[in-house]
């Protein structure tokens, strides 16, 4: 007997918009099922998606996708869209190297109407391609879905102030689990869980929309009556509803889980002239006890028992780079009265859960508002706190004025903790940390650090909020350190600086970060053919340790720079820079992230890919020395 009777049969949406409307809740519990199975041997998000299962089978029943267009934001929350657009068979390899994306990708299917790695995107680029088709006679629906915490960025509210005043037929689809991936924070979601439109009303609003229809009234009619209609509903109860304030009719709240209901109201107001937004209530976790009780855990829980729940955890072989991180932070703060922490909804990634935990009065989660976090940071710097600003280096990029105009323009103490920085892994090129160094390296007053192993981290921690500091951004990579034991007294590091370890013939390798681990074990295995290579970990890309420089172009004829962020204007141009401006006459050959998007798989797999890992670094060497 077939595992999943309902679910083989659907290969794309076509196949779904054939079903009988009370078939659809068995589809669903035929997809939840499905996606747990899968995710419990092959890692990904899991809570996210289970929230997402009802309306996503509603959407594409009562929508021709994929003429019509399903825009995601948070593409964590497409599983289901995923394996009902034509890649159910693939679905095991997903996030794998050379398998299917964890995130809605053009590339990959013509059911992904645009990218969606990051969040709060979805409006602004539905509202263009909503207004694209009117421009050019193209009738067709076009449809955001927005959900886990992405309304609390501010490209959202951007969108929204736009789509008010732009002709557009957009349907906003607001998916409120009241969660990201950590608990939800700031005045939004409070609003969020006040507002209601009660099912009376919507019902009658619905009635009246059709009946004026049938009586031949215009769109612009109709829009002038329904306005009027909110206004007279605000000021006789006193509801504010910030949607209809704006001239966006709201419909809601609606229970996301109630499938059938939700293609019936869905079928309602798909016709709908102007913009409008469905707001859904879901549940993270939805349908599967131990992801519904601890929903931050099971955002993206790895490898677990489906039947027990029990998660099953690789043993760690050293300290992550985040958590030497969180526990560094804390022991300064319980030392440091002025040091605060600041982080864009990611408390728990980044492991500033730590001092969360004991100093909740000193940590803000500014949710997902990379932007705000760096100036809210500086204004806690201009009055004498020591703000350390956690962010993901990939989300830093939405973040980039503020780093110049409100930080470095000003000098500020400001410790920037760039997390991911580097090639993530599964999570693929919408994460990967390539550009911070390229887009910080050119902007005055920043000094920018990269630790190699655990024990550094923790002293450049220490370094940056000592008195007489600029802004220092320090940039770690995700996952395990070398295994060292950190847990030490602290040793101020000299800004500026790098260290010989060890001295050679020939050729110098110059590695920043963590990198510079592969590169040790690289030259080892080149002094057991009795080849002697230089090593050395400048540790700063700004500013650059000229001193060392200047002896390692007196002493070698060719230089081999390794970095893990992007080639073009990162640490090996900044090596042939100074060469250059020197008039220092030194071959220089470079190793880094090429002028691509590198695709998602292991770190491993993709340093190999890259010829980045020991072997790539090896072999660079060897043909270096003929």
């Amino acid at each position: 007997m077939e595992k999943y009777p309902i679910l083989s049969t659907i290969q794309y949406p076509s196949d779904l918009r054939r079903m009988r409307l009370e078939k659809l809740p068995e589809l669903c519990d035929e997809l939840r099922t499905f996606i747990i199975e899968s995710l419990s041997e092959n890692p990904g998000h899991l809570a996210s998606s289970l929230g997402a299962i009802e309306f996503t089978v509603a959407l594409h029943y009562v929508f021709n996708t994929p003429d019509d267009r399903i825009v995601w934001d948070v593409g964590h929350q497409a599983y289901a869209h995923k394996i009902l657009t034509g890649r159910r068979d693939a679905f095991k390899t997903n996030r794998k190297f050379k398998g299917i994306s964890g995130f809605p990708n053009p590339k990959e299917s013509k059911y992904d109407a645009f990218i969606a790695g990051h969040a709060s995107n979805s409006i602004s680029a539905a509202l263009g391609m909503s207004i694209a088709d009117q421009r050019q006679g193209i009738d067709r629906k076009v449809i955001a879905v927005i959900g886990d915490g992405a309304m609390t960025g501010g490209l959202a509210f951007e969108g929204l102030n736009n789509a008010c005043v732009s002709p557009n037929n957009l349907l906003i689809v607001l998916n409120d689990n009241n969660m990201s991936i950590d608990n939800p924070v700031g005045g939004l979601n409070q609003y969020l869980n006040s507002i209601t439109t009660s099912k009376f009303y919507n019902r009658i609003r619905f009635k009246a929309y059709h009946l004026l229809k049938k009586f031949g009234l215009s769109d612009k009619q109709r829009d002038v009556l329904t306005r009027r209609g909110n206004a007279l509903k605000m000021g006789s109860s006193g509801i504010h509803n910030i949607f209809e304030g704006l001239n966006i009719r709201y419909f809601g709240q609606v229970d996301g889980h109630d499938v059938q209901q939700l293609v019936k109201v869905l079928s309602d107001i798909k016709d709908f002239k102007g913009p409008k937004v469905l707001h859904l209530l879901t549940r993270k976790g939805k349908g599967y006890a131990p992801a519904e009780n601890a929903v931050s855990v099971w955002h993206a829980p790895g490898r677990f028992n489906m039947q027990t729940g029990e998660r099953i955890k690789s043993p760690l072989k050293a300290s992550r780079y985040q958590d030497v991180f969180g526990e560094t932070l804390l022991e300064l703060a319980r030392d440091n009265e002025k040091i605060v922490g600041i982080t864009p909804a990611m408390p728990t990634g980044c492991s500033m859960s730590v001092m969360m935990k004991e100093m909740p009065d000193r940590v803000f989660d500014v949710g997902i508002a990379e932007a705000h976090a760096v100036t809210f940071a500086a204004g806690l710097s201009k009055e004498g706190l020591v703000p350390f600003c956690n962010i993901y280096s990939s989300f830093l990029q939405r973040a980039y004025d503020q780093t110049i105009h409100d930080v470095a323009l000003q000098n500020l103490p400001f410790v920037l903790c760039i997390d991911r920085a580097g090639l993530v892994g599964s999570d693929g090129p919408t994460h990967h940390g390539a550009f911070d160094v390229a887009f910080l390296r050119t902007v005055p007053n920043w000094t920018i650090a990269a630790p190699m192993n655990e024990i550094e981290l923790r002293n450049m921690l220490y370094t940056a909020q000592l008195p007489g500091q600029g802004p220092i951004a320090i940039r770690y990579p995700r996952g395990c350190g070398e295994g060292l034991d950190w847990h030490g007294a602290f040793e101020s590091v000299a800004i500026g600086k790098g260290v010989c370890l060890q001295k050679g013939n020939d050729i110098a390798v110059l590695a920043l970060g963590p990198l510079g681990n592969r590169a040790r074990r690289a030259v080892e295995r080149l002094a057991e053919e009795g080849v002697h290579v230089g090593l050395y970990n400048m540790r700063f890309v700004k500013p650059l340790d000229t001193a060392l420089l200047d002896e390692i172009a007196q002493q070698y004829q060719q230089v081999l720079t390794i970095e893990d962020g992007a080639l073009q204007g990162g640490f090996g141009s900044a090596i042939l820079e100074y060469l250059a401006d020197r008039q220092l006459t030194v071959k220089v050959r470079r190793i880094g992230l090429p002028d691509h998007f590198v695709e998602h798989g292991t770190p491993d797999e993709l340093y190999q890919l890259l010829g980045m890992d020991e072997t790539g670094i090896y072999n660079a060497l060897k043909a270096m020395l003929k």
